[in-house]
């Protein structure tokens, strides 16, 4: 294969980066040995070759070292001494072209391992990112509908057509204080029980209303709320809070009776 080819095609580069089938590198190894202008030509390549590999080297991070140094300590004993031997004129080309592969090959991977862990990184950070986004978004979300039923309740409070009924505490809790809001016209109510003592785990308080004699089950009561919806009851006489076990009565434990008023 002549000089003027091998130069034309590019057949140097490809040859010291070992990309060249078996029958090529023979004939490029022939020229070398036999065009000394060739050898120089390709000399001045591997050189060029080494600066860009070393030039453009990415420092990695000290953490990358030490795992690459780990990893090759697991790897294998400790190696044996080899005598060393001058290299013969013949040999300098193969040399050349494994010490700038495995230079290209040695920034590779410990560009690739370090841009691999800092991409690691950013999807950590971006999914940690999201989640708090989401986060926000649900508690904002919860927020606003909170508000707007918080809204709704004020100004039904607020109607004209509201009836407030103060049930005031007896002989067990005498401080205690709850207020109702009755509305006929739209049958609802509402309740203030932020004056009532808060109770043990095991007890809550209950409404009832009383119907010719007869107590019917408004709802629980849970102690310090603002403006809790209860169950409308037509043609009640009075409203009574009792104190029952958690999760409510089937029937109002008379002597746990703590508050009452007639509407």
């Amino acid at each position: 294969m002549d000089k003027k080819k091998i130069l034309e095609d590019g057949l140097l580069a490809q040859y010291l980066l070992g990309e060249l089938s078996d029958d090529k590198e023979i004939l490029i190894q022939k020229g070398l040995k036999e065009d000394a202008d060739l050898r120089s030509i390709f000399e001045g390549l591997e050189e060029e070759f080494q600066n860009i590999a070393f030039e453009n080297a990415i420092q990695p991070p000290d953490s990358v070292k030490i795992a690459l140094s780990d990893a090759l300590e697991t790897n294998g004993e400790t190696s044996k001494v080899r005598d060393i031997t001058v290299l013969k004129k013949s040999d300098t080309f193969n040399y050349g072209r494994l010490a700038v592969a495995a230079s290209l090959a040695a920034i590779f991977a410990l560009s690739s391992f370090w841009f691999y862990n800092r991409w690691q990184a950013s999807e950590d950070n971006l999914k940690a990112l999201q989640e708090q986004t989401f986060a926000l978004q649900d508690r904002l979300s919860n927020l606003e509908q909170t508000f707007e039923v918080t809204s709704q309740r004020y100004q039904s409070i607020n109607n004209r057509n509201v009836i407030p009924l103060l049930l005031k505490g007896n002989r067990i809790f005498p401080e205690s204080r709850a207020v109702a809001y009755v509305n006929h016209t739209t049958k609802s109510v509402l309740v203030n029980s932020q004056g009532l003592p808060p109770l043990e785990k095991d007890k809550t308080y209950q409404m009832w209303a009383d119907v010719d004699g007869i107590m019917i089950n408004m709802g629980l009561l849970p102690a310090d709320t603002d403006l809790i919806p209860l169950k409308y009851i037509d043609k009640a006489e009075s409203f009574n809070i009792t104190i029952e076990p958690a999760g409510g009565n089937d029937h109002p434990t008379v002597e746990n009776l703590i508050s009452n008023v007639l509407l």
